[in-house]
């Protein structure tokens, strides 16, 4: 049975650098949680500040990164913790992105709402030139609000 536990940074990240299909960790967070069997460490959560600028009202979280070895329900299992804990901190709303290949099963399964498909590109500029490690493609932009959860 997965219980609920604090992480640190370091340790959530390595987890990610371990298990997750296709992004290096995040370089912060306001917050993690971890999933435990027992004294096993099976997923874990992350979550911060949107990384769309616009998104990044002072209200909205975004899960950054959630992440299992494939324990059976681990991803709803964090996203409602994850929500949970947004919430009893002030947020009112908690935002992800899923590509097109990941159904979204446990965002539904939680509340989440998917709101549209983003085109997807890469933030290199000539101005500011980057090397992207993540899909480009487009991804699924999904949120769940103060109005969903009370509904």
């Amino acid at each position: 049975m997965l219980t609920l536990a604090p992480i640190d940074f370091p340790d959530a990240a390595a987890f990610i650098g371990l298990h997750h299909r296709h992004h290096r960790p995040p370089v912060g967070w306001k917050f993690g949680i971890a999933a435990m069997d027992g004294e096993t460490l099976r997923g874990v959560v992350m979550v911060g500040r949107p990384v769309a600028r616009h998104a990044d009202d002072g209200f909205t979280l975004e899960v950054l990164r959630c992440c299992t070895d494939g324990v059976k329900n681990g991803c709803s299992f964090l996203y409602a913790a994850a929500w949970r804990a947004a919430r009893n901190l002030g947020y009112r709303r908690l935002i992800t992105y899923t590509l097109p290949q990941e159904g979204g099963a446990s965002l539904r399964a939680t509340g989440f709402r998917e709101l549209y498909q983003t085109p997807g590109k890469s933030w290199s500029c000539q101005s500011r030139p980057r090397v992207d490690t993540h899909p480009l493609g487009p991804k699924t932009l999904w949120e769940i609000t103060d109005e969903q959860a009370s509904a």
